[in-house]
């Protein structure tokens, strides 16, 4: 009885949805493609996360879309706004921008390519952050409202540790490594910061600290010297803040689109907002495109699978990718855009392999977004070029394993284990004991092993012996531009360098335009639900938990089958 009403609830829930994907698909059939209309200003609004790979859309057509903005989507939205004669100004609003620094070297990048086309750009600061701030120093103009605050105060890191509420817990953390500098493990056994940690953290806060300096003064036309004088004193009152000279002038939204009407000659200011924009293609802007290069996106923490709709980055899935990538006689070069700051050593050897693989069918460039650290350092040794910004995360070429002892805290709620083993070593990863010095030597030598093979692919890869790559790895992190002075990375740049890498590889002219194919694509919750219907599964039950898994929900069984 009971399964046959689960068997009804089933074939119910699945109607409602057949229900539903008909309505996407009418809805999507109705929706009208973007349209520019001569003479707009683009109003780029960022808000929260600049992804590099597109989420799944939760979007309903006719009903207010909202398409996520990736970091390709702003790299291609300005430098389309520079070519496209209908769009005669850019109005840039960050707000509350939580993006790494080297997607913020991007766009800072990207906005001052937009600046050198001679169209006005000019950005209106809402309560901005650092972050706001950094990107918006690339305009020509910037405003705040009269009484808003810029969060502008310097960089400052707190690391977290456990050690001692673990200790009152009853919990010891077995940790190994292989590198001195691979600290993963310290937040769980130390207190506070070892002097290897303290010196890489060190040396970070120096080199992003000298990068906003450096950006803000040459945004700002101020020494560096001062501008490192007057971060001192900030967060700054909107008064304070064009007092310093920090921003050009204080003005309400409505008063900044009034006068950009006055300078554009305008007796209505025409809008397009940058979700539309997102969605126009080049070749409605008169920008025809010759050649192709497949933008392949690797984003998030490293494990095994194969679904590709998840928020990490897993094998499967994007060996897959590589596959069609590979398969794909359209596009000439491949761009492997990297973000990532490691995970599982099996799923990196495995993508690692399929990289290779590529590199075997066409050119391949690799370029670092805002971290390529352990795993995804590991996956990226190919021996093609590695194009970096000079912040991004990149190095950390060590390994790292832990387990914890619950011995203390089993005690602690009167639980008691016995055991019964067969083999020397059938309880190394046990949660009630520690290592003892023969497993903690064996857990040695696998780490030992596997950071061996690290090393020795980054030295093929690099094509430079291991005695040069130990010295520099050792679970260490890097910078960008001091991963390139070790020669860990070939070049500084983001997407355009990427691009120009390519073209050369590939034997693209210069004169020829490209276009980049995103890999994965943009998936609405429509596809998402249509490709789970068909391939959930042996039955409808199969299907469906594929379908609510995908969308957020976690299907309850009633018996284990």
């Amino acid at each position: 009885m009971g399964k046959f009403l689960l068997g009804c609830l089933t074939g119910a829930i699945l109607i409602v949805l057949i229900c539903v994907i008909g309505f996407f698909a009418i809805a999507s059939l109705r929706a009208k493609p973007a349209t520019v209309a001569d003479g707009s200003t683009l109003i780029l609004h960022l808000s929260g996360s600049v992804p590099e790979k597109p989420p799944v859309e939760f979007s309903i057509p006719g009903f207010g879309e909202h398409p996520s903005i990736t970091v390709e989507n702003v790299w291609s939205m300005l430098r389309r706004a520079a070519a496209d004669p209908r769009v005669k100004a850019v109005v840039f609003e960050p707000e509350e921008v939580s993006a790494g620094w080297a997607t913020m070297q991007e766009i800072h990048a990207d906005l001052d390519t937009f600046r050198k086309s001679g169209k006005p750009l000019i950005a209106w600061l809402k309560s901005p952050s650092l972050r706001d701030y950094y990107m918006a120093t690339a305009a020509s103009k910037i405003y705040m409202p009269p009484t808003d605050v810029l969060n502008l105060k310097g960089i400052g890191f707190q690391m977290m540790y456990f050690k001692n509420t673990f200790d009152k817990l009853g919990v010891q953390m077995d940790v190994e490594h292989a590198g001195k500098y691979k600290d993963y493990g310290d937040q769980w056994t130390r207190s506070s910061l070892s002097p290897e940690t303290k010196e890489v953290m060190n040396s970070l806060a120096d080199g992003l600290y000298g990068d906003l300096v450096d950006t803000i003064a040459k945004g700002r036309n101020q020494d560096a010297a001062a501008i490192r004088a007057t971060i001192d004193k900030g967060p700054f009152l909107a008064k304070q803040a064009k007092a310093a000279g920090l921003i050009d002038d204080l003005r309400y939204e409505d008063e900044v689109f009034s006068d950009l009407k006055t300078t554009l000659h305008q007796t209505a200011l025409k809008k397009a907002n940058e979700r539309d924009y997102a969605r126009v293609s080049d070749a409605s802007a008169g920008i025809g495109a010759q050649d192709s290069i497949a933008f392949v996106v690797g984003e998030g923490a490293i494990s095994r699978g194969d679904d590709a709709d998840t928020d990490g980055l897993e094998s499967g899935a994007f060996d897959h990718m590589l596959e069609k990538v590979g398969a794909d006689t359209t596009v000439k070069a491949a761009i492997i855009r990297i973000n990532s700051p490691g995970g599982e050593v099996v799923a990196s050897d495995d993508m690692w392999r399929a990289m290779n693989q590529l590199v075997a069918k066409k050119p391949v460039v690799i370029s670092f977004a805002d971290e390529a650290a352990s795993g995804g350092y590991y996956m990226s040794m190919t021996g093609s070029p590695i194009v970096a910004y000079p912040m991004t995360i990149t190095g950390s070429i060590g390994v790292v394993f832990g387990k914890p002892n619950l011995h203390g805290l089993y005690d602690k709620l009167g639980i008691t284990k016995d055991t019964v083993s067969r083999g020397k070593f059938a309880l190394i990863d046990s949660d009630y004991s520690s290592l003892n010095p023969e497993e903690r030597a064996k857990l040695k030598e696998g780490i030992d092993a596997t950071y061996d093979d690290f090393l020795d692919k980054v030295a093929k890869a690099r094509k430079k012996p291991v005695s040069e790559i130990e010295p520099v790895a050792q679970g260490r992190v890097w910078l960008g531009n001091q991963a390139k002075d070790k020669g860990l990375v070939d070049e500084m740049g983001g997407i355009d360098a990427a691009i120009r890498k390519a073209r050369v590889l590939a034997h693209i002219p210069t004169s020829s335009r490209v276009a980049l194919v995103a890999y994965p694509g943009r998936k609405s919750l429509l596809d998402v639900i249509m490709e789970a219907a068909g391939t959930g599964g042996d039955d409808d039950e199969d299907a469906l938990a594929v379908i609510l898994s995908r969308t957020g929900f976690t299907p309850l069984r009633t018996a284990p089958r």
